[in-house]
């Protein structure tokens, strides 16, 4: 970081109640880049959780704003709802509520719930494990929820719990039990849904054990929050997110603008990155197109030896394939199991000459790529590259 240069601050509001989430934060950031970021709180009344009226008004939008003003005064960069609640009582109401904290103060804000959001999306989970220490109802109502987000749950049995002091005491050795009961039923990652619950430091151990990233609450509203005041948090020790979250969701951002671009059905990008756990035999990130199956957790083949990444590696420019009928040729399984017929694809180079990764643009039909495809293929490949540590 620049001597000149403070570090960020980052406002959270906190249930009143919480008493887990300031010393993990603090405890979190202790593993960063020396002088990146503070952290800055300001509490708002929230004491029990439940589907009732009197529980839903301890979320109402007025006292997070006053709390919010109070952080403004302390010129914090970034403002964050570090609760859950928008995982039972909806997350238009999270969107609501972080807009209206920019509206307010001027400031970019995110929820923890947002920020779960965000992660999956980075990391294209579909099915989530969930851990929880809620009671059944509000347990199933997160799972509602996240289904209109267009994610499957598996969900372990949760602790039963309405108070919300209450949640801290629960020993994390229980709940990082409860995270792999949750790591079941074909979960592609879990999360620690409640802020006030000792999941963080559980994270990176249970990840090397189940081959799952673990989405901590307290961890996702960290990282989210860093990101979002620009600063890319990227550092090892306590879990997938916190190293790589930025990174992948960076390379999400620029593969869904370049599938909008070319009308393609689907893009991908691969790379071999091992300290961020990365390999080309599965993707880094991957858009598609409504209904276009994915391809991201099929790591049945040796990337490297295919015929086309071979011809990247010999010409080190752009492969661009209106159809399969000349060399060099896609696998058959891009075909008969992915239905490809027609494909650009991209070196990635870092260090000069090492052939890191490629994009790959799909199309499900036979297509003349435009000059304005191959453009936008361009233009992904440099930012991409950029982003590259």
């Amino acid at each position: 970081m620049s001597e000149n240069r403070r570090p960020l601050r980052v406002g959270m509001l906190t249930p009143s109640s919480n008493t887990c989430l300031e010393p993990v934060t603090y405890g979190l950031l202790q593993g960063a880049e020396p002088g990146l970021a503070t952290a800055h709180f300001a509490r708002v009344p929230v004491t029990r959780i439940a589907l009732d009226t009197g529980s839903d008004a301890q979320f109402a939008p007025e006292p997070m704003l006053a709390a919010a003003r109070q952080l403004a005064d302390a010129k914090v960069d970034v403002l964050v709802w570090n609760g859950t609640s928008g995982s039972w009582l909806g997350i238009e109401r999270d969107r609501a509520l972080a807009a209206a904290l920019t509206a307010e103060t001027g400031i970019p804000a995110t929820t923890s719930t947002l920020a779960l959001l965000d992660a999956c999306a980075a990391y294209g989970v579909r099915r989530l494990g969930l851990a929880l220490p809620y009671t059944r109802d509000v347990a199933d109502a997160i799972v509602s929820t996240y289904a209109k987000e267009g994610l499957e749950c598996a969900l372990a049995e949760p602790f039963g719990e309405h108070d919300n002091e209450a949640f801290a005491r629960i020993p994390p050795a229980d709940v990082a039990r409860q995270i792999e009961a949750a790591a079941t039923d074909g979960a592609q990652a879990v999360a620690v849904v409640c802020t006030n619950v000792y999941g963080a430091f559980e994270a990176d151990r249970l990840e090397r054990a189940l081959g799952i990233p673990v989405f901590d609450s307290v961890s996702a509203t960290l990282w989210r929050a860093l990101d979002l005041a620009g600063a890319r948090p990227s550092w090892s020790g306590h879990g997938q997110l916190l190293r790589d979250g930025s990174l992948r969701a960076q390379v999400q951002s620029t593969l869904e603008t370049l599938l909008a671009a070319t009308g393609a059905d689907r893009t991908t990008f691969r790379v071999d990155l091992p300290e961020h756990g990365l390999h080309v035999d599965l993707t880094a990130g991957e858009a598609l197109a409504p209904g276009v199956r994915s391809i991201r957790r099929d790591a049945s083949l040796d990337q490297r030896r295919l015929n086309t990444v071979e011809w990247l590696e010999a010409e080190r420019r752009a492969l661009v394939q209106p159809h399969f009928r000349e060399a060099p040729h896609p696998p058959e399984a891009l075909i008969d199991v992915y239905g490809v017929r027609a494909q650009m694809l991209s070196p990635v180079e870092t260090g000069g000459d090492t052939l890191t990764g490629w994009i790959s643009v799909h199309s499900t039909r036979e297509r003349d790529w435009t000059d304005a495809d191959r453009q936008a293929l361009a233009a992904a490949t440099t930012e991409i590259t950029a982003q590259l540590p």
